[in-house]
């Protein structure tokens, strides 16, 4: 069974990845991870990652896939020790030279996406070195992975959900270029999403696309000023859950999605969905079927739009921002929990009505996605709250005192 591999941010992704069917989580530390941005875990949190994965029988991976100067190197080195202590299962590396001494702690070495592995002689050098994974580059088709795995000696991960960055397989310098943050220190301030002013001087040698495929084109919208803006530095997100059979052919050991800057009820959603897909398809293979609410749920967590990356043609499709259906509005917090009845008691500060889908967090509860069917203020029922109010709902699953309640909004996708 292929390992279904989901991203972790904080304590509260962890749990939410964890109970909506993740196999494994990675998760970072502060100055050693692609994502600086994201919460991020300290050393002393790292026992209690293990042990929290440990209650569902799922592995753990530090990101540790930055690119390393000497000084971050001997700090990561001589922390390696105490990493190994806390009983997670292995690291992910985007230096080579760590590999050995990773492996010399008990610890698996995956090798990082920034390592761009794009065949089988390296994935045979790095089984010599002590590897025991790596994450194979964004820019290989499905065919061209199919084959790279048949050859392996090693275990191959891809990624399946999530963020595309437009550089190869994440490498970028225009951040740092611009701003003076590295995105291959995992600070990048993402200036590829923006909408960018394109001009350029008349002449014989302009060229715009020399693609003979009529549809693959980027999209320019003219100005007032005589320019013209575009966002084409900014892809699509990546969506493979049309595809599963064809990956699970492909021989690949994990799934990955991306997503650990992303928020608690997203890696809820991509993981519990690419969970049932997965399963279903492996319970009966010639039967299986792709679902359409499982795109129509995708949607409504934040995205971009979706495209299949590089698996089956060169991406072409630009993504202007989000292009979920719903915002999340911060509405409330749980008050109290009565498991006898099975309902929640909730503090809002917006209204709230039967039929609203909530999302209730927290770091015990994960993340929740409920919708309201009964609500009642001191035992009658009631079909509106007015902010300022304390209510009870039906909740058929526990969640806690203080954990956050968000309501979500339906979005004009061309505001």
């Amino acid at each position: 069974m292929v390992e279904l591999l989901a991203p972790a941010g904080n304590f509260i992704s962890l749990r939410a990845v964890l109970e909506n069917g993740a196999d494994a989580v990675y998760f970072g530390l502060e100055d050693y991870n692609m994502r600086a941005n994201a919460k991020n875990f300290s050393l002393d949190d790292l026992g209690e990652v293990a042990r929290i994965a440990k209650e569902y029988g799922a592995k753990t991976y530090l990101g540790t896939n930055i690119i390393l100067n000497e000084k971050l190197a001997c700090e990561l080195e001589s922390n390696l020790e105490m990493i190994a202590s806390s009983e997670i299962d292995g690291l992910i590396l985007s230096d080579i030279g760590l590999i050995e001494d990773t492996v010399s702690h008990g610890l698996e070495a995956h090798i990082s996406v920034q390592e761009n592995v794009t065949n089988s002689y390296t994935l045979k050098t790095l089984k010599k070195l002590g590897a025991k994974r790596a994450i194979l580059s964004r820019e290989l088709s499905l065919s061209e992975i199919t084959e790279i795995t048949s050859k392996s000696p090693i275990e191959t991960e891809i990624f399946v959900h999530g963020a595309i960055c437009m550089a190869i397989s994440g490498r970028c310098f225009l951040s740092y270029g611009l701003y003076g943050r590295s995105a291959n220190c995992g600070d990048c301030l993402q200036p590829c999403r923006k909408n960018w002013t394109l001009t350029y001087e008349e002449g014989e040698d302009n060229v715009v696309n020399f693609s003979d495929v009529e549809d693959e084109r980027f999209i320019v919208t003219g100005s007032d000023d005589a320019s013209y803006r575009t966002n084409f530095f900014s892809p699509k997100d990546m969506c493979m859950i049309e595809h599963i059979p064809e990956l699970m052919k492909s021989g690949v050991a994990s799934f990955k999605i991306e997503g650990r800057a992303r928020s608690a009820d997203y890696g809820a959603m991509v993981t519990g969905i690419y969970r049932e897909a997965i399963d279903s398809y492996s319970e009966n293979p010639d039967e299986y079927n792709v679902k359409p609410e499982w795109m129509e749920e995708l949607t409504s967590v934040f995205n971009r739009g979706f495209d299949t990356n590089f698996y089956f043609n060169t991406p072409f499709e630009r993504s202007e921002d989000n292009q979920s259906k719903y915002i999340k509005r911060d509405i409330g917090q749980v008050v109290n929990y009565y498991n006898k009845v099975k309902a929640a008691e909730l503090r809002i500060w917006d209204d709230l009505r039967i039929g609203d889908k909530i999302i209730i967090q927290g770091q015990t509860t994960g993340s929740i996605t409920h919708t309201i069917d009964s609500m009642q203020i001191e035992g009658k029922s009631v079909d509106y709250v007015e902010k300022g109010s304390n209510v009870a709902i039906a909740m058929p699953t526990k969640v806690r005192e203080n954990d956050f309640v968000y309501k979500l909004v339906e979005r004009n996708i061309d505001d």
